[in-house]
Protein backbone atom coordinates (compact mmCIF):
# COMPACT_ATOMS: atom_id res chain seq x y z
CA UNK A 1 0.00 0.00 0.00
CA UNK A 2 2.93 1.98 0.50
CA UNK A 3 4.57 1.40 -2.40
CA UNK A 4 1.75 2.07 -4.25
CA UNK A 5 0.89 5.94 -2.73
CA UNK A 6 5.08 6.44 -3.15
CA UNK A 7 4.81 5.94 -6.46
CA UNK A 8 1.99 7.82 -6.87
CA UNK A 9 3.07 10.89 -4.90
CA UNK A 10 6.27 11.08 -7.13
CA UNK A 11 4.30 10.46 -10.28
CA UNK A 12 2.66 13.74 -8.99
CA UNK A 13 5.95 15.39 -8.18
CA UNK A 14 6.99 14.31 -11.46
CA UNK A 15 3.76 16.41 -13.39
CA UNK A 16 4.99 19.03 -11.07
CA UNK A 17 8.60 19.30 -11.18
CA UNK A 18 9.66 19.67 -15.07
CA UNK A 19 7.68 22.70 -15.97
CA UNK A 20 8.96 24.37 -13.15
CA UNK A 21 12.36 23.16 -13.74
CA UNK A 22 12.22 24.16 -17.65
CA UNK A 23 10.62 27.22 -15.98
CA UNK A 24 13.83 27.79 -14.07
CA UNK A 25 15.82 27.48 -16.50
CA UNK A 26 14.45 29.70 -18.91
CA UNK A 27 14.51 32.25 -16.51
CA UNK A 28 18.30 31.98 -15.99
CA UNK A 29 18.46 32.06 -20.04
CA UNK A 30 16.93 35.63 -19.81
CA UNK A 31 20.00 37.72 -18.17
CA UNK A 32 22.57 34.92 -20.05
CA UNK A 33 21.21 35.67 -23.91
CA UNK A 34 22.08 39.49 -22.90
CA UNK A 35 25.45 38.32 -21.97
CA UNK A 36 26.41 36.03 -25.09
CA UNK A 37 25.37 39.32 -27.70
CA UNK A 38 27.15 41.77 -25.14
CA UNK A 39 30.17 39.39 -25.89
CA UNK A 40 30.29 40.93 -29.19
CA UNK A 41 30.84 44.38 -28.25
CA UNK A 42 34.30 43.69 -26.84
CA UNK A 43 36.28 42.85 -23.52
CA UNK A 44 35.60 46.37 -21.81
CA UNK A 45 32.09 46.42 -22.79
CA UNK A 46 31.12 42.82 -20.87
CA UNK A 47 33.10 43.63 -17.94
CA UNK A 48 30.71 46.26 -17.36
CA UNK A 49 28.16 44.23 -18.53
CA UNK A 50 29.11 41.82 -16.20
CA UNK A 51 29.35 44.01 -13.22
CA UNK A 52 25.52 45.83 -13.37
CA UNK A 53 23.89 41.93 -14.07
CA UNK A 54 25.55 40.78 -11.03
CA UNK A 55 24.64 43.68 -8.65
CA UNK A 56 21.13 43.69 -10.32
CA UNK A 57 20.57 39.80 -9.91
CA UNK A 58 21.67 40.47 -6.09
CA UNK A 59 19.35 43.00 -5.64
CA UNK A 60 16.33 40.57 -7.38
CA UNK A 61 17.45 37.31 -5.76
CA UNK A 62 16.81 38.97 -2.01
CA UNK A 63 13.35 40.40 -4.00
CA UNK A 64 12.35 37.36 -5.28
CA UNK A 65 12.55 35.54 -1.89
CA UNK A 66 9.93 37.63 0.03
CA UNK A 67 7.60 37.71 -3.10
CA UNK A 68 8.33 33.83 -3.11
CA UNK A 69 6.24 33.50 0.19
CA UNK A 70 3.37 33.51 -1.43
CA UNK A 71 3.89 30.22 -2.81
CA UNK A 72 3.28 28.22 0.35
CA UNK A 73 0.66 30.24 1.79
CA UNK A 74 -1.51 29.74 -1.31
CA UNK A 75 -0.63 25.98 -1.01
CA UNK A 76 -1.69 25.94 2.83
CA UNK A 77 -4.89 28.01 1.94
CA UNK A 78 -6.00 25.87 -0.87
CA UNK A 79 -5.06 22.39 1.36
CA UNK A 80 -7.49 23.83 3.80
CA UNK A 81 -10.32 24.35 1.06
CA UNK A 82 -9.43 23.22 -2.52
CA UNK A 83 -12.27 25.98 -3.70
CA UNK A 84 -11.03 28.45 -1.72
CA UNK A 85 -11.07 31.93 -3.77
CA UNK A 86 -11.07 34.95 -1.18
CA UNK A 87 -7.89 33.75 1.02
CA UNK A 88 -6.10 33.13 -2.06
CA UNK A 89 -7.24 36.40 -3.72
CA UNK A 90 -5.91 38.35 -1.01
CA UNK A 91 -2.77 36.80 -0.55
CA UNK A 92 -1.47 37.42 -4.40
CA UNK A 93 -2.46 40.96 -3.86
CA UNK A 94 -0.56 41.37 -0.95
CA UNK A 95 2.11 39.53 -3.26
CA UNK A 96 1.83 42.73 -5.20
CA UNK A 97 1.74 44.91 -2.76
CA UNK A 98 5.31 43.57 -1.24
CA UNK A 99 6.47 43.73 -4.80
CA UNK A 100 5.89 47.41 -4.97
CA UNK A 101 7.65 48.19 -1.24
CA UNK A 102 10.88 46.18 -2.32
CA UNK A 103 11.43 47.41 -5.79
CA UNK A 104 11.51 51.34 -4.58
CA UNK A 105 14.40 51.46 -2.49
CA UNK A 106 15.55 48.87 -4.66
CA UNK A 107 15.54 50.96 -7.33
CA UNK A 108 16.82 54.09 -5.47
CA UNK A 109 19.98 51.83 -5.02
CA UNK A 110 20.36 50.43 -8.60
CA UNK A 111 19.92 54.35 -9.50
CA UNK A 112 23.27 54.99 -8.18
CA UNK A 113 24.89 51.84 -8.93
CA UNK A 114 27.93 54.07 -9.91
CA UNK A 115 28.86 55.02 -6.46
CA UNK A 116 28.63 51.46 -5.21
CA UNK A 117 31.03 50.12 -8.21
CA UNK A 118 33.62 52.69 -7.07
CA UNK A 119 33.50 52.18 -3.21
CA UNK A 120 34.52 48.74 -4.07
CA UNK A 121 37.13 49.74 -5.97
CA UNK A 122 35.97 49.12 -9.66
CA UNK A 123 37.90 51.43 -12.30
CA UNK A 124 35.12 54.72 -13.22
CA UNK A 125 35.40 53.60 -16.98
CA UNK A 126 33.52 50.44 -16.16
CA UNK A 127 31.92 52.00 -13.37
CA UNK A 128 30.30 54.75 -15.65
CA UNK A 129 29.50 52.13 -18.32
CA UNK A 130 28.03 49.53 -16.21
CA UNK A 131 25.65 52.37 -14.27
CA UNK A 132 24.57 53.50 -18.03
CA UNK A 133 23.62 49.79 -18.55
CA UNK A 134 21.62 49.97 -15.03
CA UNK A 135 19.77 52.96 -15.71
CA UNK A 136 17.64 50.81 -18.27
CA UNK A 137 17.79 47.23 -16.46
CA UNK A 138 16.83 48.37 -13.17
CA UNK A 139 12.92 48.88 -14.39
CA UNK A 140 12.66 45.24 -15.14
CA UNK A 141 12.18 44.26 -11.49
CA UNK A 142 8.85 45.30 -10.72
CA UNK A 143 7.11 43.43 -13.56
CA UNK A 144 9.68 40.54 -12.79
CA UNK A 145 8.57 39.95 -9.53
CA UNK A 146 4.89 40.48 -10.48
CA UNK A 147 5.41 38.03 -12.61
CA UNK A 148 7.24 35.49 -9.79
CA UNK A 149 4.15 36.04 -7.44
CA UNK A 150 1.81 35.18 -10.23
CA UNK A 151 4.01 32.28 -11.34
CA UNK A 152 3.75 31.07 -7.53
CA UNK A 153 -0.01 31.14 -7.83
CA UNK A 154 0.11 28.67 -11.21
CA UNK A 155 2.72 26.26 -9.16
CA UNK A 156 0.13 26.47 -5.78
CA UNK A 157 -2.64 25.54 -8.14
CA UNK A 158 -0.40 22.79 -9.49
CA UNK A 159 -0.84 24.31 -13.19
CA UNK A 160 2.69 25.40 -13.87
CA UNK A 161 2.73 24.71 -18.07
CA UNK A 162 1.15 28.22 -18.34
CA UNK A 163 4.40 29.80 -16.09
CA UNK A 164 6.80 27.64 -19.03
CA UNK A 165 4.86 28.70 -22.03
CA UNK A 166 5.08 32.30 -21.33
CA UNK A 167 8.65 32.04 -19.94
CA UNK A 168 9.94 30.61 -23.21
CA UNK A 169 8.12 33.13 -25.34
CA UNK A 170 9.04 35.78 -23.62
CA UNK A 171 13.39 34.45 -24.03
CA UNK A 172 12.57 34.54 -28.06
CA UNK A 173 11.21 37.88 -27.48
CA UNK A 174 14.69 39.14 -25.63
CA UNK A 175 16.91 37.26 -27.90
CA UNK A 176 15.20 39.30 -30.81
CA UNK A 177 14.32 42.59 -29.19
CA UNK A 178 18.32 42.47 -27.18
CA UNK A 179 20.12 41.66 -30.97
CA UNK A 180 17.75 44.68 -32.44
CA UNK A 181 18.28 47.33 -30.23
CA UNK A 182 21.96 46.61 -29.08
CA UNK A 183 23.11 46.27 -32.30
CA UNK A 184 20.96 48.86 -33.89
CA UNK A 185 19.03 46.59 -36.32
CA UNK A 186 15.87 46.69 -38.45
CA UNK A 187 16.09 50.43 -38.24
CA UNK A 188 16.43 51.11 -34.36
CA UNK A 189 19.08 52.93 -32.91
CA UNK A 190 21.91 51.22 -31.99
CA UNK A 191 22.04 51.29 -28.05
CA UNK A 192 24.55 49.00 -26.98
CA UNK A 193 24.47 48.34 -23.45
CA UNK A 194 21.16 50.36 -22.77
CA UNK A 195 19.44 48.05 -25.32
CA UNK A 196 20.05 44.73 -23.68
CA UNK A 197 18.65 46.30 -20.42
CA UNK A 198 15.81 47.63 -22.39
CA UNK A 199 15.44 44.20 -23.78
CA UNK A 200 14.96 42.50 -20.22
CA UNK A 201 12.82 45.05 -19.07
CA UNK A 202 10.30 44.77 -21.72
CA UNK A 203 10.66 41.05 -21.71
CA UNK A 204 9.97 41.03 -17.65
CA UNK A 205 7.16 42.83 -18.55
CA UNK A 206 5.90 40.82 -21.08
CA UNK A 207 6.54 37.54 -18.57
CA UNK A 208 4.08 38.92 -16.35
CA UNK A 209 1.46 40.74 -18.53
CA UNK A 210 1.59 37.21 -20.33
CA UNK A 211 0.62 35.41 -17.19
CA UNK A 212 -2.27 38.39 -16.71
CA UNK A 213 -3.84 37.52 -20.50
CA UNK A 214 -3.91 33.80 -19.29
CA UNK A 215 -5.62 34.78 -15.98
CA UNK A 216 -7.87 36.69 -18.22
CA UNK A 217 -9.09 34.76 -20.64
CA UNK A 218 -9.00 31.04 -18.51
CA UNK A 219 -12.34 30.41 -17.17
CA UNK A 220 -11.12 28.49 -14.39
CA UNK A 221 -8.25 31.14 -13.53
CA UNK A 222 -11.01 34.50 -14.14
CA UNK A 223 -13.01 33.47 -10.92
CA UNK A 224 -10.34 34.76 -8.61
CA UNK A 225 -10.32 38.00 -9.61
CA UNK A 226 -6.32 38.44 -8.50
CA UNK A 227 -6.31 41.95 -10.23
CA UNK A 228 -9.63 42.81 -7.93
CA UNK A 229 -9.54 45.69 -5.45
CA UNK A 230 -6.03 46.06 -5.66
CA UNK A 231 -5.89 48.91 -3.33
CA UNK A 232 -7.86 47.52 -0.61
CA UNK A 233 -5.45 46.81 2.39
CA UNK A 234 -4.80 43.70 4.32
CA UNK A 235 -2.36 44.35 7.25
CA UNK A 236 -2.76 40.99 8.80
CA UNK A 237 -1.73 39.24 5.86
CA UNK A 238 1.40 41.61 4.55
CA UNK A 239 2.72 40.94 7.98
CA UNK A 240 2.40 37.27 7.56
CA UNK A 241 4.03 37.31 4.14
CA UNK A 242 6.77 39.44 5.04
CA UNK A 243 7.30 37.43 8.20
CA UNK A 244 7.67 33.99 5.80
CA UNK A 245 9.48 35.81 3.03
CA UNK A 246 11.89 37.77 4.84
CA UNK A 247 13.86 34.81 6.34
CA UNK A 248 13.63 33.04 2.71
CA UNK A 249 15.03 36.25 1.00
CA UNK A 250 18.32 36.47 3.23
CA UNK A 251 18.10 32.47 2.97
CA UNK A 252 18.83 32.88 -0.98
CA UNK A 253 21.39 35.83 -0.11
CA UNK A 254 23.22 33.60 2.24
CA UNK A 255 23.10 30.46 -0.55
CA UNK A 256 24.24 32.75 -3.58
CA UNK A 257 26.74 35.48 -2.19
CA UNK A 258 29.14 32.34 -0.92
CA UNK A 259 29.29 31.71 -5.08
CA UNK A 260 30.10 34.77 -5.44
CA UNK A 261 32.70 34.93 -3.01
CA UNK A 262 34.31 31.96 -4.29
CA UNK A 263 34.28 33.92 -7.74
CA UNK A 264 36.27 36.57 -5.80
CA UNK A 265 38.97 34.20 -3.97
CA UNK A 266 39.62 32.35 -7.50
CA UNK A 267 40.57 35.92 -8.73
CA UNK A 268 43.22 35.83 -6.30
CA UNK A 269 44.69 33.09 -7.68
CA UNK A 270 44.97 32.87 -11.40
CA UNK A 271 43.10 33.50 -14.46
CA UNK A 272 42.84 30.11 -15.16
CA UNK A 273 41.63 29.36 -11.88
CA UNK A 274 39.25 32.13 -12.66
CA UNK A 275 38.11 30.55 -16.32
CA UNK A 276 38.07 27.06 -14.97
CA UNK A 277 35.84 27.92 -11.89
CA UNK A 278 33.14 29.56 -14.43
CA UNK A 279 33.07 26.60 -16.18
CA UNK A 280 32.42 24.35 -13.72
CA UNK A 281 30.70 26.20 -11.71
CA UNK A 282 27.93 26.90 -15.23
CA UNK A 283 27.78 23.08 -15.41
CA UNK A 284 26.74 23.05 -11.26
CA UNK A 285 24.25 25.90 -11.67
CA UNK A 286 22.50 24.50 -14.25
CA UNK A 287 21.92 20.71 -12.42
CA UNK A 288 21.09 22.48 -9.76
CA UNK A 289 18.01 23.86 -11.72
CA UNK A 290 16.80 20.59 -11.31
CA UNK A 291 16.54 19.67 -7.23
CA UNK A 292 15.43 23.60 -7.10
CA UNK A 293 12.56 22.44 -8.90
CA UNK A 294 11.58 19.81 -7.21
CA UNK A 295 11.98 21.97 -3.86
CA UNK A 296 9.30 23.68 -5.16
CA UNK A 297 6.97 20.93 -5.98
CA UNK A 298 8.24 20.14 -2.55
CA UNK A 299 6.35 23.57 -1.07
CA UNK A 300 3.22 23.06 -2.87
CA UNK A 301 3.07 19.11 -2.20
CA UNK A 302 3.97 19.73 1.63
CA UNK A 303 1.96 22.95 2.03
CA UNK A 304 -1.19 21.42 0.61
CA UNK A 305 -1.00 19.06 2.44
CA UNK A 306 -0.56 20.74 5.96
CA UNK A 307 -3.74 22.80 4.90
CA UNK A 308 -5.44 19.60 4.99
CA UNK A 309 -4.06 18.47 8.36
CA UNK A 310 -2.87 15.87 6.78
CA UNK A 311 0.66 14.40 8.99
CA UNK A 312 1.02 11.27 6.43
CA UNK A 313 0.41 12.70 3.12
CA UNK A 314 2.64 15.84 4.43
CA UNK A 315 5.83 13.46 4.90
CA UNK A 316 5.02 11.19 1.89
CA UNK A 317 5.13 14.28 -0.21
CA UNK A 318 8.09 15.84 1.31
CA UNK A 319 10.26 12.35 0.91
CA UNK A 320 9.24 11.97 -2.34
CA UNK A 321 10.53 15.11 -3.47
CA UNK A 322 13.97 14.97 -1.36
CA UNK A 323 14.60 11.56 -3.34
CA UNK A 324 13.82 12.93 -6.37
CA UNK A 325 16.11 15.81 -6.53
CA UNK A 326 19.03 13.57 -4.48
CA UNK A 327 18.58 10.93 -7.21
CA UNK A 328 19.15 13.36 -10.35
CA UNK A 329 21.89 15.17 -8.49
CA UNK A 330 23.54 11.83 -7.85
CA UNK A 331 23.59 10.68 -11.35
CA UNK A 332 24.65 13.90 -11.98
CA UNK A 333 27.59 13.78 -9.47
CA UNK A 334 28.46 10.69 -11.10
CA UNK A 335 28.68 12.06 -14.91
CA UNK A 336 30.91 14.31 -13.84
CA UNK A 337 33.65 12.21 -12.39
CA UNK A 338 32.98 9.53 -15.24
CA UNK A 339 32.89 11.81 -18.61
CA UNK A 340 33.92 15.38 -17.19
CA UNK A 341 34.74 16.93 -20.90
CA UNK A 342 31.31 15.60 -22.57
CA UNK A 343 30.16 18.55 -20.44
CA UNK A 344 33.55 21.21 -20.38
CA UNK A 345 33.40 20.61 -24.12
CA UNK A 346 30.34 22.66 -24.16
CA UNK A 347 32.19 25.79 -23.06
CA UNK A 348 35.66 25.60 -24.41
CA UNK A 349 37.21 24.12 -27.52
CA UNK A 350 38.66 20.66 -26.10
CA UNK A 351 40.92 20.55 -29.43
CA UNK A 352 42.48 24.29 -29.02
CA UNK A 353 46.04 23.66 -27.43
CA UNK A 354 45.32 26.96 -25.66
CA UNK A 355 42.76 25.68 -23.66
CA UNK A 356 44.86 22.55 -22.37
CA UNK A 357 45.06 24.15 -18.80
CA UNK A 358 41.67 25.35 -18.33
CA UNK A 359 40.40 22.10 -19.47
CA UNK A 360 43.03 20.45 -16.76
CA UNK A 361 41.54 21.78 -14.22
CA UNK A 362 38.05 22.23 -14.62
CA UNK A 363 37.94 18.42 -14.65
CA UNK A 364 39.09 18.35 -11.37
CA UNK A 365 36.99 21.35 -9.72
CA UNK A 366 33.84 18.97 -11.60
CA UNK A 367 35.72 16.02 -9.35
CA UNK A 368 34.88 18.82 -6.20
CA UNK A 369 31.39 19.57 -7.78
CA UNK A 370 30.50 16.13 -7.68
CA UNK A 371 31.08 15.32 -4.04
CA UNK A 372 28.61 17.89 -3.51
CA UNK A 373 25.68 17.41 -6.03
CA UNK A 374 23.95 14.89 -3.68
CA UNK A 375 23.83 17.76 -0.89
CA UNK A 376 23.67 20.39 -2.85
CA UNK A 377 20.21 19.04 -4.66
CA UNK A 378 19.32 17.55 -0.49
CA UNK A 379 19.48 21.78 0.78
CA UNK A 380 17.38 22.71 -2.09
CA UNK A 381 14.57 20.52 -1.63
CA UNK A 382 14.79 20.23 2.21
CA UNK A 383 14.61 23.98 1.99
CA UNK A 384 11.24 23.04 0.08
CA UNK A 385 9.95 20.97 2.41
CA UNK A 386 10.30 23.50 5.31
CA UNK A 387 9.27 26.42 3.30
CA UNK A 388 5.50 23.84 2.69
CA UNK A 389 5.57 24.07 6.60
CA UNK A 390 5.78 27.95 6.60
CA UNK A 391 9.22 27.21 8.18
CA UNK A 392 11.67 29.39 7.36
CA UNK A 393 13.32 31.72 9.81
CA UNK A 394 14.84 28.92 11.75
CA UNK A 395 16.63 28.01 7.81
CA UNK A 396 17.66 31.13 7.45
CA UNK A 397 20.21 30.28 10.53
CA UNK A 398 20.96 27.36 9.10
CA UNK A 399 22.16 28.75 6.07
CA UNK A 400 24.21 31.62 7.47
CA UNK A 401 25.96 29.01 9.51
CA UNK A 402 26.29 26.45 6.94
CA UNK A 403 27.37 28.91 3.97
CA UNK A 404 29.44 32.07 6.19
CA UNK A 405 30.17 29.76 9.12
CA UNK A 406 31.47 27.00 7.50
CA UNK A 407 32.14 27.06 4.03
CA UNK A 408 33.54 30.46 2.94
CA UNK A 409 36.27 30.27 6.22
CA UNK A 410 36.88 26.93 5.33
CA UNK A 411 37.56 27.25 1.63
CA UNK A 412 40.02 30.46 2.26
CA UNK A 413 42.00 28.15 4.58
CA UNK A 414 42.37 25.75 2.68
CA UNK A 415 42.88 27.52 -0.45
CA UNK A 416 45.22 29.94 0.99
CA UNK A 417 47.18 29.40 4.53
CA UNK A 418 47.22 25.18 3.11
CA UNK A 419 47.99 25.92 -0.61
CA UNK A 420 45.33 24.07 -1.88
CA UNK A 421 43.99 26.94 -4.04
CA UNK A 422 41.01 26.27 -6.40
CA UNK A 423 40.54 23.11 -4.93
CA UNK A 424 40.20 24.18 -1.53
CA UNK A 425 37.42 27.06 -2.38
CA UNK A 426 35.60 23.65 -4.03
CA UNK A 427 36.06 21.63 -0.76
CA UNK A 428 34.91 24.51 1.32
CA UNK A 429 31.89 25.11 -0.80
CA UNK A 430 30.82 20.76 -0.45
CA UNK A 431 31.22 21.04 3.70
CA UNK A 432 28.91 24.44 3.39
CA UNK A 433 26.21 22.90 1.55
CA UNK A 434 26.70 19.79 3.53
CA UNK A 435 26.44 21.03 6.63
CA UNK A 436 23.75 22.59 5.52
CA UNK A 437 21.69 20.09 3.83
CA UNK A 438 22.09 17.54 7.07
CA UNK A 439 20.64 19.95 9.52
CA UNK A 440 18.00 21.05 6.94
CA UNK A 441 16.94 17.79 6.66
CA UNK A 442 17.49 16.74 10.24
CA UNK A 443 14.98 19.71 11.42
CA UNK A 444 12.59 18.50 8.60
CA UNK A 445 12.98 14.65 10.47
CA UNK A 446 11.77 16.59 13.57
CA UNK A 447 8.96 18.47 12.35
CA UNK A 448 7.31 15.43 10.69
CA UNK A 449 7.14 14.03 14.33
CA UNK A 450 5.60 16.92 15.66
CA UNK A 451 3.10 17.25 13.31
CA UNK A 452 2.06 13.60 13.50
CA UNK A 453 2.03 13.78 17.06
CA UNK A 454 0.13 17.84 17.30
CA UNK A 455 -2.27 16.76 14.35
CA UNK A 456 -3.31 13.37 15.99
CA UNK A 457 -3.61 15.59 19.56
CA UNK A 458 -5.97 18.11 17.61
CA UNK A 459 -3.58 21.00 18.54
CA UNK A 460 -2.37 23.40 15.67
CA UNK A 461 1.33 23.62 14.48
CA UNK A 462 2.84 26.94 13.47
CA UNK A 463 5.60 27.83 12.22
CA UNK A 464 7.77 30.54 11.56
Amino acid sequence: MLGRRLRSEMWAALKLGWPLILTNISQAALTTTDVILIGRLGADTLAAALLAISFYHSMMIFSMGLVSAVMPMIAIELGKNRFSVRDVRRTVRQGFWAAVMVSLPMWLLLWHAEDVFLLFGQRPDIAAHAAQFMRTLQWALLPYLCYIVLRSFFAAMERPLWTLLVALISIVFNVFAAWSLIFGHLGLPRLELMGAGIATTLSSLMMFLGLAFVLYKNRKFRRYHLFGRFWRPDWARLAELWRIGLPMAFTFVFETSIFYAAVLMMGRISPTAMAAHAVAIQIASLSFMVPLGFGQVATVRVGRAFGAARSDAISLAGWSAYMLGVGFMGIMGLLMVTVPRLFIGAFLNLDDPANDAVVELAVTFLACAALFQIVDGAQAVAAGMLRGLRDTRIPMYLALFGYWGIGLPLGALLAFPLGMEGVGIWLGLAAGLAAVATLMTYRWIRHIRHVAAGMASGEPVIYG
